[in-house]
Order: structure tokens, then sequence, then C-alpha cells
């Protein structure tokens, strides 16, 4: 599924800003990836269980995350960016 257009919460905004730069340019990396394909192998795309059972969840490295919601046909909005801990 490629995406037409991403959106950005003010939360993963100010989450994006506390990233070392080494974990920003695998995130950059990795949208792009995103973009032309959001359920490509490397990504781990996954649906959330419980109380995240509406969000979507794509893995930048072992310990980095991007939490976000499919919108309307091929527009996504990224909530937060962080460790394993914000799907919790």
């Amino acid at each position: 599924m490629k995406i037409k257009k991403i959106y950005y919460t003010s939360s993963f905004q100010k989450s994006w800003q506390k990233l070392s730069s080494k974990v920003k340019k695998k995130a950059i990396k990795k949208e792009k990836l995103f973009r032309d394909d959001a359920f490509y192998t490397s990504l781990l795309t996954h649906k959330l269980i419980g109380e995240f059972k509406n969000y979507w969840s794509f893995s930048i490295d072992y310990h980095y995350r991007v939490l976000f919601r499919f919108l309307k046909k091929g527009d996504v909005l990224f909530i937060d960016i962080g460790t394993h801990e914000i799907c919790r």
C-alpha cells in the first residue's frame, strides 16, 4: 500500500526532537520505505491490541517504533515515536 500523505501530531513532533541524530537518520530511511509500501517486510508493520487496538506500529530498529493510524485511503497519522514503551 503506497502512502500519499503523512500527518504528524504535536506529540510525535515533541518525541522526534528528543531522538538522537542516529535514530533520526534511521527513522527517515524507514519512513521512505513506509511511504512506498506500508507493509514492507523490514518495517514489521502490525496492528496493535488492547487499548491500542485502533493503532498500528512499525519498527525503526530493535528499540524504536512509530505509532500510527491509517486515515482515509493513502493517508496516515503518525501519533508517536519512541521505544516499545509508547505502545504499552
